[in-house]
């Protein structure tokens, strides 16, 4: 989301043609995030979002785009890719794989409450259960063989006590990874980082989810988990707002009950959530690449949830049979 390839309006104007999206009428570039170039495109028919891919490739990514497009045909509100006269979704510009998907309306919600997260936790149940037919499969690609990968390149940039943590963790969930519980647990294709700033609202209308590509097939628990520990979650502290959390594991819960390895998996899925996306931001702080906007984000934050997780587990109960 950040702008690492520059694209000309021409550039940008030969895929729209291409697409039976109407004419390119403006392109703005934009600067949040730190994966993919992506440009908001004006047509005359509609609003979309142009985005080229940085490290994924065409190898990888007809699963994102394909999801995307399944999710969208069952009714999740998904960005959906546009095809060209050959039905193909995965476009190519610059010499790099790019997709073209339809802009969500609405706002994001960055000071989200309990209304906000239940309907998150609803739709999320929902668009797992849309999810279980879909038949193409890759993993979670930053899932625990990459923390595992990416771990020691970024231990020299630590203090000890952080040394310390990480590695300590990222024993713990190698470990619970080998248990019969986990092994447990239902999978399916999940979003793995449905950030607040990855999801809109318009009014109190849930408008989509979006950003698919760290999609893979993993525990859904973990979707869950990711949400919690960012919608439900004090962000000065990282402490985990119960209320919140509450609301949105009972809201999910309704539409997918959860089965009892999932919730005695809880606390150390929200402990693998907060551990995965220290990594990633530590990788980003320490090892980045150039890009004309860029804006990495803060490692220390997932640090402070990590001890939280750690120092304070989370059940949930479910509400008693009536």
């Amino acid at each position: 989301m950040a702008v690492f390839t520059e694209v000309s309006f021409d550039e940008a104007s030969a895929l729209v043609s291409r697409l039976s999206i109407g004419e390119l009428v403006a392109l703005d570039g934009i600067v949040s995030g730190i994966e993919n170039t992506n440009y908001f495109a004006d047509t005359t028919q509609g609003r979309y979002v142009l985005t080229l891919f940085e490290r994924l490739g065409f190898e990888q990514l007809p699963f994102y785009l394909h999801l995307m497009k399944h999710l969208a045909q069952h009714g999740i509100p998904v960005p959906e890719p546009q095809a060209d006269a050959s039905g193909e979704i995965l476009h190519s510009l610059k010499g790099k794989p790019a997709a073209v998907v339809n802009r969500l309306r609405g706002r994001h919600h960055l000071a989200p409450d309990t209304a906000h997260c239940a309907s998150v936790g609803a739709m999320l149940a929902r668009m797992h259960g849309a999810g279980a037919d879909f038949a193409m499969h890759q993993p979670n690609l930053r899932g625990l063989a990459w923390w595992a990968e990416t771990v020691p390149l970024v231990l020299p940039h630590l203090t000890p006590d952080q040394q310390a943590l990480i590695t300590q963790e990222l024993e713990y969930q190698q470990h619970v990874a080998t248990s019969a519980a986990f092994h447990s647990l239902p999978r399916g294709p999940i979003h793995a980082d449905l950030f607040r700033d990855n999801v809109m609202f318009e009014g109190d209308e849930l408008t989509g989810f979006f950003d698919f590509y760290f999609a893979g097939v993993d525990c859904q628990l973990f979707d869950i988990a990711v949400c919690l520990n960012d919608w439900c979650i004090d962000l000065e502290s990282g402490r985990l707002v119960e209320e919140r959390a509450n609301a949105f594991v009972g809201a999910y819960h309704a539409v997918r009950p959860l089965i009892g390895s999932e919730l005695r998996s809880m606390p150390a899925m929200l402990r693998a959530g907060a551990l995965r996306f220290w990594i990633s931001r530590l990788w980003d702080h320490h090892l980045p690449r150039d890009a004309s906007m860029l804006n990495a984000h803060d490692p220390s934050h997932f640090e402070r949830v990590l001890r939280e997780r750690v120092e304070t587990p989370w059940h949930f109960t479910p509400p008693a049979a009536s």
